[in-house]
């Protein structure tokens, strides 16, 4: 969701870190980090035996780089995820520049931190991540105004790009963004990007386009893409968020959609809890099956409550009013470093086997990752 000013990516790229001490073991409930809960046997060795790939979970929501701390470790290595995608939505003509300086400081940060990170190139990468008690970071892009040539994708995925989204909210070179008042769909030059990201084997990704966009994208291309932070417009009617014709479009290419964690994404009014948040799962599930949904939290460790408040109102007046804020931006339930946790017992109480849970949890965006990138 996070929109960044040059100012803020060129502060991220001179940024440093400082290392904390790191112990790796497997994933527990219980945290320093957040207050102590004691979750169900079964949840704690679901979220254990699962790879949970989360497709848009920020390090930080405020976007300079924070020291690693003792207990920042201790969140991420609590938290059950094995991998995140990392990546914002950067508008500005030298967009090429500001992602180079981005990647820069964001991956500088992943270095000296490889005792909480690494980074990731195949699918291997995260599986060893997933052994060895790390956290894999996906360099992702929140929309594609980098690439300012058919040859910037190769050349971004040579630096480490796995995922692309062709368009954020606004109107670019490649098609319409969700909150544009026309959406005139793919453009010619978003055709040969999206050429160019199945060659070298690119993640695309849709989440953030307009209605027409997301459609021509999945038709236009033809290996499986994916909507790695959105939710069901079936169940709230936000411009934002997915038709059930895109979602069946999606799923009959073999696409996996990521189910997100804002609050104004979730629901319209309140109560927006977590027990809403898995609805969208459900419908997708009863929609197109069990094997094209996954999570995309769009949320870092805490969510965006805890964000500084001129930072806050900064994000929301970077957006269009439909986005609909209220108050509160997170989901009651979803909004701590230990969510996969709850997110598992809710999906246990819904029913959901121990199998379909995992494919949940990641399964099914390790099926098409690993079908983008190679094994």
């Amino acid at each position: 969701m996070s929109n960044v000013s040059r100012r803020q990516v060129l502060a991220a790229s001179l940024a440093t870190a400082a290392a904390g001490p790191f112990i790796s073991r497997p994933v527990r409930a219980e945290s320093a980090a957040y207050p102590p809960r004691t979750y169900p046997k079964r949840v704690v060795d679901l979220v254990n035996e699962a790879l949970v790939i989360d497709m848009l979970h920020p390090i930080k929501t405020d976007i300079a780089p924070a020291p690693m701390t003792d207990k920042l470790a201790e969140e991420y290595r609590t938290s059950g995820v094995s991998a995140i995608l990392q990546g914002v939505g950067i508008r500005d003509p030298n967009a090429r520049d500001q992602v180079l300086s981005y990647y820069a400081g964001w991956g500088h940060y992943v270095q000296v931190n490889s005792h909480v990170f690494t980074g990731v190139d195949k699918m291997a990468d995260i599986l060893r991540a997933k052994r060895d008690g790390k956290v894999a970071v996906i360099w992702g892009m929140q929309n594609s105004d980098h690439f300012q040539k058919v040859e910037d994708v190769e050349f971004f995925f040579k630096l480490g790009q796995r995922v692309s989204q062709l368009t954020y909210n606004w109107q670019s070179r490649i098609g319409s963004g969700s909150t544009e008042r026309v959406d005139g769909g793919i453009s010619d030059f978003g055709v040969s990007i999206i050429e160019a990201m199945n060659k070298v084997g690119m993640l695309i990704d849709v989440s953030h386009s307009g209605d027409k966009t997301t459609l021509d994208a999945i038709a236009l291309s033809p290996k499986p893409i994916a909507i790695t932070h959105s939710n069901c417009r079936a169940l709230n009617n936000h411009p934002r968020l997915k038709t059930d014709e895109a979602i069946k479009a999606l799923a009959a290419k073999g696409g996996v959609m990521g189910i997100a964690g804002v609050r104004n994404f979730v629901t319209a009014a309140e109560p927006t809890t977590i027990k809403h948040m898995v609805d969208h799962i459900d419908h997708v599930v009863k929609l197109v099956g069990i094997e094209h949904v996954g999570i995309g939290s769009d949320l870092d460790n805490h969510g965006y409550d805890d964000m500084p408040p001129e930072l806050m109102k900064s994000m929301k007046g970077a957006l269009s009013a439909s986005y609909a804020w209220r108050d509160k931006l997170d989901t009651d339930g979803f909004d701590h470093p230990r969510r996969i946790y709850d997110l598992t017992e809710v999906l246990l109480r819904r029913g959901y086997s121990s199998e379909n849970i995992k494919a949940i949890l990641g399964g099914n965006f390790q099926r098409l990752l690993t079908a983008t990138w190679g094994s």
